[in-house]
């Protein structure tokens, strides 16, 4: 488990480092969204890869931060590298969005391109590290990481304390975001009901949820790119999430798609397709229809692909 100074301890060392993003309420559907897609670089990562790199000591920041990711949590470690004054390196997929890519550049990131997907990236990566006797940051599977990330929880339940009587519907590849928010609701909100939301062309952590393993599950294309990628063996994210979470549901593709229309046309708020997922959950009625929390994770889309999406459900 997560200690709860952990989480405590990470509200307080994030505080006026990262920014407060909005919670707005609508009514309407009885959801209150919270809109990551505002944070510094466009997404939570920057939660959990700043927490990470604020605890290492004066030695570890000198042998410099690596990653691996599909361009948020690689943003947030270029940033997180900034702040401490590290080098960060990030090893991404060759197939990641062309607007991640040059993101984590601008933000003085060194980029190594790796032939496969996110996995493969991810392995490249953790290999570089022992070689090199570098700091690995990981996306997910590392407690500091996950208890900046649960501030996320700590922040809506301070703004909307009734929400710990609520649904709260959030993406899920590796769980580092939904083992935070579990973490904090399982200390403050015991009667929250968590529910995780996945694609189904990268189900890996449904599959770890319900049967106990991702062995035969394909790891397709998707529009949420950055819920790609197989889990990491033993991750403690696994039993983090079989023990906070209730439920993990699965959306299509075409789903994602229209809640990234539909964020757009009811909210004016451009998302991509990762943090996409828990609207198109409540909006394809994968969730119970009660009053809910849904966590918009990021924004960080291909301009074209967002253009092209908008053009498709326009009426």
């Amino acid at each position: 488990m997560i200690p709860p100074e952990w989480l405590k301890a990470a509200s307080e060392r994030l505080a006026g480092k990262i920014h407060r993003t909005p919670l707005t309420h609508d009514a309407e559907r009885g959801l209150y969204i919270k809109w990551e897609n505002k944070q510094k670089t466009g997404s939570f990562k920057v939660r959990g890869a700043l927490n990470k790199s604020l605890i290492l000591e004066d030695w570890e920041r000198e042998m410099g931060l690596v990653t691996a990711s599909a361009g948020n949590h690689g943003q947030g470690v270029a940033l997180a590298g900034q702040i401490i004054g590290a080098e960060a390196r990030v090893f991404v997929s060759e197939d990641a969005p062309i607007v991640k890519i040059e993101a984590m550049r601008k933000l003085g990131a060194k980029i190594e391109l790796v032939e496969g997907g996110y996995h493969e990236a991810e392995e490249a990566g953790l290999v570089f590290t022992k070689r090199n006797d570098a700091v690995w940051i990981s996306p997910y599977n590392d407690g500091h990481v996950i208890a900046g990330q649960g501030t996320i929880a700590s922040e809506i339940l301070e703004e909307v304390p009734e929400t710990a009587e609520m649904t709260w519907v959030v993406p899920l590849s590796g769980g580092g975001l939904l083992s935070g928010i579990g973490a904090v609701l399982g200390n403050q909100a015991q009667n929250a009901h968590v529910i995780g939301v996945q694609v189904k062309s990268a189900a890996f952590m449904h599959g770890l949820f319900y049967k106990g393993t991702q062995a035969g599950i394909q790891d397709l294309p998707t529009l949420a790119d950055g819920l790609a990628g197989a889990v990491e063996d033993k991750s403690i994210t696994i039993p983090l999430i079989k023990n906070y979470v209730d439920e993990v549901v699965l959306v299509s593709e075409a789903k994602v798609a229209e809640a990234i229309a539909f964020a757009w046309k009811e909210y004016g708020e451009k998302i991509e397709g990762a943090g996409a997922v828990g609207l198109a959950a409540v909006l394809s009625k994968k969730v119970p229809q009660e009053p809910s929390v849904v966590i918009i994770s990021g924004g960080n889309i291909q301009p074209e692909i967002h253009a092209e999406i908008l053009a498709r459900y326009e009426e």
